[in-house]
Order: C-alpha cells, then sequence, then structure tokens
C-alpha cells in the first residue's frame, strides 16, 4: 500500500512539473525590436523540430498564442512571429489593415522580419538545426506562402484562410517547401478567380503542394473569434468547427510527415 501510495505520489509530482511552458521573448530585426510568443513542453527532452505561426492581422494575439500552446503540445517548440515590430496589435479593421499593409507593400521588410524569426527559433537550444516548418493565419497564412515563394528553408508551411494573391514570381522548381493550403470556399476575401490563379502558379512552379477546400465555409474558420469580429465590425467571417478540426488534424500529420522530430 505505501509502495503504491509512493509511486502515485512521483508520478502526479512529474506531472505536475511537466508542462506547456509559454513566455515573451524579444528578438531583432535590423534596429527593430520584435515581440513574439515562445512555446514548448518541458517534460520533452532533447532537441525538437520548431515550427513558426504567423498570426492573422491582429498581430501576437492570444489565439496565436494558443496556436503556439497547442504546437508545442505536440511536441514542438512554437514561436509565434511579430512582423509588426514592438509587438503592435489591432484591435480593429482599419488600423489592422495599416499594420498589414505596411508589410505586404515591402517585401524586403517582411522577409527580413520573417528570417529574423527562423534565426531566433532556430538558435533555442531545444530546436534541431534545419527543422523548421511555418503556419500562418489570414494575413500570416499569405505570409508563409511568399516565404515558400522567396526560398526560405522550411521544411513545411501550411496556410488557413490566407491570401493567396502575390507579386513574387516564382520560377519552376524553385519552391523547395511543401505546401498545405485550407480555404473556405464561401469566403469573399479570397474569390475563386484568386484561388485559380494560384492553382496555376503553383503547377507551373512544380510546387509540392495540397490545397483543401471546404464547401459553404467563409473567412477565419479557424478561429472561435470570427463570429464575434464578424457582428462587431461586419465583416463576412464565421468560425467552422468542422473545418477547424479537419484542418489542424491534417496539419499534425502533414508536419509529422515532414519533421524530424524523433
Amino acid at each position: 500500500m505505501k509502495t503504491t501510495l509512493a509511486l502515485t505520489l512521483l508520478l502526479f509530482t512529474a506531472s505536475a512539473h511537466a508542462a506547456v511552458i509559454g513566455k515573451d521573448v524579444s528578438y531583432p530585426a535590423g534596429d527593430t525590436t520584435m515581440r513574439g510568443y515562445l512555446a514548448y513542453d518541458d517534460a520533452v527532452k532533447g532537441k525538437r523540430a520548431g515550427v513558426l505561426v504567423v498570426p492573422e492581422w491582429w498581430g501576437v494575439n492570444d489565439y496565436a498564442r494558443k496556436r503556439a500552446r497547442m504546437l508545442a503540445g505536440e511536441g514542438y517548440v512554437a514561436l509565434v512571429v511579430d512582423m509588426y515590430g514592438n509587438g503592435q496589435t489591432a484591435d480593429n479593421p482599419a488600423d489592422a489593415g495599416k499594420l498589414a499593409g505596411s508589410v505586404n507593400k515591402n517585401p524586403p521588410l517582411a522577409l527580413g522580419r520573417f528570417q529574423a524569426a527562423e534565426q531566433f527559433l532556430g538558435k533555442q537550444p531545444n530546436v534541431k538545426k534545419g527543422e523548421l516548418a511555418a503556419l500562418g493565419y489570414c494575413f500570416g497564412g499569405g505570409v508563409v506562402l511568399n516565404m515558400a515563394r522567396a526560398g526560405e528553408p522550411l521544411k513545411s508551411a501550411v496556410s488557413y484562410h490566407g491570401v493567396l494573391a502575390t507579386d513574387v514570381a516564382v520560377k519552376p522548381g524553385s519552391i523547395k517547401t511543401k505546401l498545405r493550403v485550407f480555404h473556405g470556399e464561401a469566403d469573399p476575401v479570397v474569390p475563386p478567380e484568386q484561388v485559380e490563379a494560384f492553382k496555376l502558379e503553383m503547377d507551373t512552379a512544380k510546387a509540392d503542394y495540397m490545397f483543401v477546400a471546404y464547401p459553404g465555409v467563409k473567412h477565419t474558420f479557424t478561429n472561435r473569434e470570427a463570429d464575434s469580429y464578424a457582428a462587431q465590425f461586419g465583416l463576412p467571417l464565421k468560425y467552422d468547427n468542422a473545418a477547424d478540426t479537419d484542418s489542424w488534424t491534417r496539419t499534425l500529420e502533414f508536419l509529422k510527415s515532414t519533421l524530424n522530430n524523433d
């Protein structure tokens, strides 16, 4: 009886100390201080694959942090990327649009800030060298696709309800990153003509990609706050539990197949 009790207490103590750690972090990108969020499971020993999470146009917010912690719970080291600098966030579409536009209109700036996050994550003592992937949501989805187009050394990248249009020209064979794109067919932000242009671009580039479209699903379908944003700001957004669950399940399978996380 005493032995059983001792073992139970030992297991309880170990589980109490093993948890997902999430913390705010800072790193430089040129002269700008970037403020992101790093998450990992301290029970996982040894080096692990790293995953960059590029947020929606709101910036480094609680939703992005939640996704990073979910990835940490799966054994990855996750970094929420600050694309705006100094941890800037927006709480309304006008400000969010200005922040996102300032990055989208300046590809060298976007590349430099993404690379700064790559370098910071890659230098973490618990991250395996060269084992990096990226996930992007809405604005962030467009960012990770552009990083793949630019030839960043990512094993894999995933876009959720992301912008598909780009000014970045790609040549056949230039995209080395394996891609997954999850899209809502009823998303007016990314109309059918943009979808067809993207597929043609990827086919011409001979990219390794899979495009998954969910019938009747709108923009921001992975974020439970989408309905609140829609009501507050009159935006064409709607959360969809089935699409959210399916895309996340597929993502975990994809990351497992593309990253060395043993």
